[in-house]
């Protein structure tokens, strides 16, 4: 798809850039450095393309937003080289400081730091990572950094149009570079190269951490040893799950994304309406916001939360709706809810949203149609356990699917027990799992 370059995404130092691309093509520049490079005016802010810009000019452009569905990549010629605790801009002396440090003697200490050792004619932007980190940390990632600048300034001379300069690191690296603490205390990969590729990139990065990196080399496959598919299923499915029957629906159209809550058997006969929609609602936002993240939802999202009477309660539910967002990385802003109880919000988008198909394809009907995952039924009849153990008394019956039946009241091991015995421990009642081969595969009856 042909990409997409707006007047507003040249940025102010375009001629300068594109000065310097045509002398770098034309073999007329011997150095990376900006020291003795002579700049020129800024771009106008109101002007118009056609005045910047004529058919056959040579620009260097960098992908700002990936290609969503019919639209094609957004280019900039602002270019920005990230690095685990800044960000290099060519052509820019400015140097910003994270909004999300909040300490002013902090930011003054980096700002101050940063103008020492950062090269002339380059503009930083800090990231929050950087707070606290010492000078050596700071400069061993501004020069590579400037490495990067050179290998870009060097691969030009040679360069024809569509041609990649400079690719951004692999998907892994990324998260690394962007997510990584001290926290961390294991990383576990399936591949010696990918294995290879990180411990090397942490090496640079954070070499105290370099140890952290693991090669699974059991049998058993990575996502199952971690219980990561059915994590996976689980939070990417239509329907996400959470405590005490609460669900949530989650439905991406080209427009937006709608996110419809549900309450489902969660209420307490303690509290009236209006404290139930209360709980409900806060325990739905934290995971609205985990759901943002994790799918990587950009655009409008609308939540439609359960109604409140009460100003005090929908006050209260933006703000926490906020708190929730507050670690989110992405640019976002919370509304407060509409008189429907509607709360829209706004993400950055990037790249598309992550959707992963959790069906399976129906043994009963030999593929043709679609049903839940299997591996989410067991969760399903704990829910609706839990949820007969707070209305009813006695013993629970549970007829099933044999292959269901059969998994549920497997024991793993000699001293380890089944998942009915586990259930009739937790909800202090006998609870027994039948077959019945009338049952496809994802049925089950319940006898009180």
């Amino acid at each position: 798809k042909d990409g997409f370059l707006h007047y507003l995404d040249l940025g102010p130092q375009f001629k300068s850039f594109k000065k310097f691309t045509r002398r770098a093509v034309d073999k007329k520049l011997n150095t990376a450095s900006l020291k003795n490079f002579k700049k020129e005016v800024n771009l106008e802010k109101d002007g118009k393309i056609n005045d910047a810009l004529k058919g056959g000019d040579l620009v260097l452009a960098q992908i700002s937003k990936e290609p969503i569905s019919t639209k094609g990549p957004r280019l900039s010629t602002e270019i920005s080289l990230a690095g685990r605790y800044m960000v290099l801009m060519p052509f820019s002396d400015r140097v910003s400081i994270s909004q999300k440090i909040d300490s002013a003697e902090e930011k003054s200490r980096l700002k101050k730091l940063i103008r020492s050792i950062k090269p002339h004619g380059f503009g930083v932007i800090v990231r929050t990572v950087a707070q606290g980190k010492k000078v050596a940390e700071l400069d061993k990632d501004l020069k590579n950094l400037y490495k990067k600048w050179q290998g870009i300034s060097k691969k030009l001379k040679d360069a024809q149009p569509n041609t990649r300069i400079h690719g951004e690191l692999n998907k892994s690296s990324v998260i690394l570079r962007d997510l990584l603490s001290a926290k961390f205390n294991s990383l576990h990969v399936n591949n010696s190269e990918l294995q290879n590729e990180l411990k090397e990139y942490l090496s640079i990065i954070a070499p105290d951490q370099e140890k952290i990196v693991k090669l699974h080399k059991k049998e058993t496959p990575i996502f199952q040893e971690f219980n990561v598919t059915k994590q996976i299923k689980g939070a990417f499915g239509k329907n996400v799950t959470m405590k005490k029957g609460v669900y949530l629906v989650i439905e991406h159209t080209e427009a937006l994304h709608v996110i419809d809550v549900n309450s489902g058997k969660k209420v307490d006969s303690k509290k009236n309406q209006e404290d139930n929609a209360l709980s409900v609602n806060l325990e739905a936002a934290e995971e609205v916001a985990r759901q943002l993240r994790l799918r990587d939802m950009g655009g409008i999202i609308v939540v439609d939360f359960i109604d409140m009477k009460q100003e005090k309660n929908r006050k209260l539910l933006t703000d926490k709706m906020k708190e929730f967002m507050s670690t989110d990385k992405a640019k976002h802003h919370v509304l407060p809810p509409t008189k429907f109880g509607l709360i829209q919000i706004t993400r950055q988008r990037v790249k598309p949203e992550m959707n992963i198909d959790t069906q399976e394809s129906c043994p009963m009907c030999s593929g043709k149609g679609k049903i839940d995952s299997s591996l989410l039924l067991v969760d399903q009849i704990e829910t609706k356990l839990h949820n007969l153990s707070e209305t009813t008394k006695g013993n629970i019956h549970i007829s099933t699917h044999p292959f269901v039946a059969s998994y549920i009241n497997k024991k793993e091991g000699w001293f380890s027990s089944s998942i009915s015995k586990e259930w009739s421990n937790k909800f202090d009642r006998r609870i027994t799992i039948s077959a019945d081969e009338r049952l496809h595969l994802l049925q089950y009856t319940v006898v009180k």
